[in-house]
């Protein structure tokens, strides 16, 4: 299989870990990643796309190997990590790319795409929620947490971020004939680098933060009717936060995307990574012989 680059890059003064694999020259791929993981998840799909395509995966800064700077340099907030990921796309030099929108890779790829609109080639949406009426029952305690501020709510938010509450993101609702494939990895290296760099409180902030999301779903879902921009949805319905009806809503803005219901929960590419990596190659071949009078999709 192609090889999978680790590279790093100073984006405004800090030091950014990447995955990266596929020709220079090819269309590109951008993998934003999700909460609490980092570019690790997309370790495998890297190299299985690898031959026709430009893959990258950047950690954002408190996740995975990238820097950990300090409150009053970066700011852990969703508008933070959304002006990080411009940045590096400006540092990378890209111009033209398709969107993984997973998790909060979802907030912030959407984010990048009402920017600049003209750059997105295609959108790739694997359990990323812009639906309020929507959400699942695993976000009740955070919506209390947002609508209504107590110590014993931040309690709970700081209690999540954990081992054992990592666990649970990963396999809390998954069918048990899914767990096995499950890797442990997830949890246990992501919790390590939280100990490690002394990431806890700035991640709880994030997860408090989260509750600005909610004002931009509207423009999401009005940039999605707008330019309606190919798109291919690949769900994992067994997922607390985003249900079967969250991955469908999209249809409501975007009626003609290829929309595909897997047997999978929220992290569908640790056990459904060969269904994701055959029907994003179908997709991005479609989309790229669209363009082919042009010379668009390649940085």
């Amino acid at each position: 299989m192609p090889a999978v680059q680790h590279k790093t890059v100073d984006v405004d003064g800090l030091e950014i870990f990447y995955r990266e694999a596929g020709p220079e020259d090819a269309p590109v791929v951008l993998l934003p990643h999700g909460y609490p993981c980092s570019s690790f998840q997309f370790r495998n799909l890297l190299p299985a796309l690898s031959d026709s395509w430009r893959l990258i995966a950047p950690d954002a800064p408190c996740f995975g190997y990238s820097a950990t700077p300090s409150p009053r340099r970066f700011s852990y907030t969703f508008d933070g990590y959304a002006r990080f990921l411009e940045r590096f796309v400006e540092t990378l030099g890209l111009t033209r790319y398709a969107l993984y929108l997973h998790d909060y890779g979802s907030q912030f790829g959407f984010r990048l795409a009402l920017r600049a609109p003209e750059r997105v080639a295609a959108l790739i949406i694997q359990n990323g929620d812009i639906y309020e009426d929507q959400f699942g029952p695993k976000y009740r305690m955070l919506k209390e947490q947002w609508s209504n501020p107590t110590p014993e709510g931040r309690r709970k938010l700081v209690a999540a971020v954990s081992e054992e509450g990592f666990k649970d993101e990963f396999i809390g609702e998954i069918p048990e004939h899914l767990i096995d494939r499950i890797s442990p990895d997830l949890w246990t290296l992501h919790w390590a680098l939280v100990q490690r760099f002394d990431r806890r409180m700035n991640l709880v902030h994030l997860l408090e933060d989260q509750r600005t999301t909610l004002a931009w779903m509207p423009r999401y879902q009005a940039y999605l009717r707008e330019h309606r921009p190919p798109t291919l949805i690949l769900w994992g319905p067994h997922d607390g936060y985003m249900p079967e009806g969250a991955g469908r809503a999209y249809l409501r803005d975007v009626p003609d995307a290829e929309l595909h219901m897997l047997d999978a929960g929220h992290w569908a590419l640790e056990t459904h990574l060969n269904e994701i990596a055959f029907h994003m190659r179908r997709f991005l071949q479609r989309v790229h012989l669209s363009h082919a009078a042009s010379t668009t999709w390649v940085t």
